[in-house]
C-alpha cells in the first residue's frame, strides 16, 4: 500500500506513522506542498495522511486549494484518510463545514475522552499533545470521536475510512522536542493549558499513545 503523507511545516512530521508503515511493509511518500508545490494524484494514493501546520484551511493559498481538490477526490473514492490537527480541519472544510476559532487555545498535554463505541479498542481516556487554536465543525454524517475538557470537537469518524483528530498521537519524544523547540513562543500566548515549551518536553510521551495510533491506522486500512 502506498501511503501519501502531506506535511505542512518542517517541525511536524509523521513520527510514529512512519514506524507503523515500515512494520506493515507499506511504502510511505512524504510531500511538502507548502514548500515545493508537489502533490500526488488520487490514483497514486492508497491511504492519505494529512498532518498539522500553522496555516488554516480557510487561507486563500493556491497550494491549499490544490490539496483540498486532491482530498475531495480521495474522499469521493472512499479511500482511507487520516487528518491530524490542520488535516482534520481540512477534511471538515472540504465536506462543507466551518473552521473557526476554538473557545480555548490548547497547547500542551491534556486528556481527551472517547465519545463513541465505534472503535472499542481505543481507551476511554487518552493523554495527548494539543497544539491548536482553531477547531472544526463535526460533519453531519460523522460521529464525534473525542472531546477534551475545554474543546468538545476533538475528533470525528466518518464511515469506516475517515478519521479526523484535532490533537496529536503521532509524535515520538524526538518529535515533541522538535515541535516545542522550534515553536517555543506559541505556548506562551493565551494558552489555556498554561504549559511552556520546556514543560511540554519534560512531560514525555505517554507510553500507550503509539499503540493507540497503530490501532487507529489499522482500523482505517482494514477494509
Amino acid at each position: 500500500m502506498r501511503i501519501n503523507v502531506l506535511q505542512h511545516t518542517p517541525n511536524e512530521g509523521p513520527g510514529a506513522i512512519a514506524e507503523w508503515a515500515d512494520r506493515n511493509n507499506h511504502e510511505m511518500y512524504i510531500y511538502h506542498p507548502y514548500q515545493f508545490g508537489n502533490l500526488p494524484t488520487v490514483d497514486q494514493t492508497d491511504f492519505l495522511v494529512i498532518l498539522g501546520g500553522p496555516m488554516s484551511p480557510n487561507d486563500d493559498l493556491p497550494w491549499i486549494k490544490r490539496e483540498q481538490d486532491l482530498l475531495k477526490q480521495v474522499l469521493d473514492q472512499h479511500k482511507p484518510v487520516l487528518g491530524i490537527c490542520y488535516g482534520a480541519q481540512e477534511i471538515a472544510k472540504v465536506l462543507g463545514y466551518r473552521i473557526t476559532k476554538a473557545p480555548h487555545k490548547e497547547v500542551g498535554w491534556a486528556p481527551v475522552y472517547r465519545q463513541t463505541d465505534q472503535l472499542p479498542d481505543i481507551p476511554e481516556q487518552l493523554n495527548v499533545l494539543h497544539w491548536h487554536e482553531e477547531m472544526f465543525e463535526i460533519p453531519d454524517q460523522a460521529q464525534l470521536l473525542f472531546s477534551s475538557d475545554l474543546v468538545k470537537n476533538q475528533g470525528f469518524i466518518l464511515g469506516d475510512n475517515v478519521i479526523g483528530l484535532q490533537f496529536h498521537l503521532e509524535p515520538l519524544p524526538t518529535n515533541v522536542r522538535e515541535i516545542a523547540t522550534n515553536d517555543d513562543q506559541y505556548p506562551l500566548d493565551h494558552n489555556d493549558l498554561h504549559q511552556t515549551a520546556g514543560q511540554i518536553i519534560s512531560h514525555g510521551v505517554p507510553k500507550d499513545n503509539r499503540q493507540i495510533l497503530f490501532n487507529l491506522l489499522s482500523d482505517l486500512t482494514r477494509h
